[in-house]
């Protein structure tokens, strides 16, 4: 059971392993783009490239869809980057349900764990397989497995090596359940974080925080859902720009908030230590650009 791109690589070890998929799960079509064509989610597009069955429920509780998955009589379900289950659905198989969560639990809770532990400027994340209960992201953990977060690392970049990571430890959990040799380590909710979902309000960038924290906050959310605030656009107002890349600026003085550019390659804007210089940046309604050609078209006062 699975939606986005990060779920596919662990779908894909599943089957190279040789282990019969009774039948994939996954969101309805959708509409996106200008022109909202609907469009497959890509877990939807893998499985019909490998011929497998196939079940996009509107509603999780729907009786027929709950017919279908019972009629499959799957010994095990394992869920990556999809929905919240009701518990008709994840105590049906007789093996149970597991999930893959993209953070070292009980660190990370919730639905963005890896743009939260970049933008606090963690060093370290990984995965972690637990079985599902009642309460979310809190069942007992089976395997996890760390990876370094580099300091020029962005969610981007961090969900890539997770989403390959991940997928070993899909395996090697599965091979646990099935030889017997599992063992359960319960969650200590003294320790757990938070890792809500992600507004537009959390993308703004607060330039009263320090230069490490904007740029965390940067890399946190780049390349998507992207950080933005508001510069000059040249004509005495204000427009958004969404702000992938950026690097702090040691030799610049400036109050927080206050821009400086030479009008070539270099446009900072003041933190609370220092400055913070962008290096890759969208203004709304144009195409995403580096920073050296932005500057050759814009106009700041």
């Amino acid at each position: 059971m699975g939606t986005p791109e990060f779920a596919v690589e662990s779908l894909r070890a599943v089957c190279d392993a040789g282990y019969d998929v009774a039948a994939v799960v996954t969101m309805p079509d959708k509409p996106a783009g200008r022109g909202q064509k609907l469009t497959q989610s890509p877990v939807k597009q893998f499985a019909l490239e490998r011929g497998l069955a196939l079940l996009q429920p509107e509603r999780l509780k729907d009786p027929d869809f709950i017919d279908q998955l019972r009629a499959l009589r799957a010994d095990l379900q394992i869920v990556v980057a999809f929905r919240m289950l009701p518990e008709v659905v994840w105590s049906m198989p007789p093996m149970g349900t597991f999930n893959l969560h993209a953070s070292l639990l009980p660190r990370y809770r919730g639905a963005a764990p890896i743009n939260w532990a970049v933008m606090n400027g963690d060093k370290q994340t990984g995965v972690s397989t637990f079985m599902l209960k009642h309460e979310i992201d809190t069942g007992d953990i089976m395997f996890q497995q760390s990876v370094d977060i580099e300091p020029d690392d962005t969610a981007g970049t961090v969900h890539d090596k997770l989403m390959t990571v991940g997928a070993t430890v899909v395996l090697r959990t599965i091979e646990a359940i099935a030889d017997g040799s599992v063992r359960f380590q319960p969650q200590s909710d003294e320790q757990s974080t938070p890792a809500p979902k992600i507004f537009k309000p959390d993308m703004q960038i607060d330039f009263s925080r320090t230069a490490e924290q904007v740029r965390n906050h940067i890399r946190g959310l780049a390349p998507y859902p992207a950080a933005w605030t508001e510069l000059p656009d040249g004509r005495g107002g204000l427009t958004t720009a969404k702000i992938f890349g950026a690097h702090i600026e040691g030799g610049l003085s400036l109050a927080q908030g206050q821009i400086f550019t030479d009008g070539k390659s270099l446009l900072a804007i003041g933190c609370a230590d220092a400055a913070i210089a962008i290096d890759d940046l969208q203004i709304a309604g144009k195409k995403r650009m580096q920073i050296k050609q932005f500057l050759a078209g814009a106009r700041l006062n």
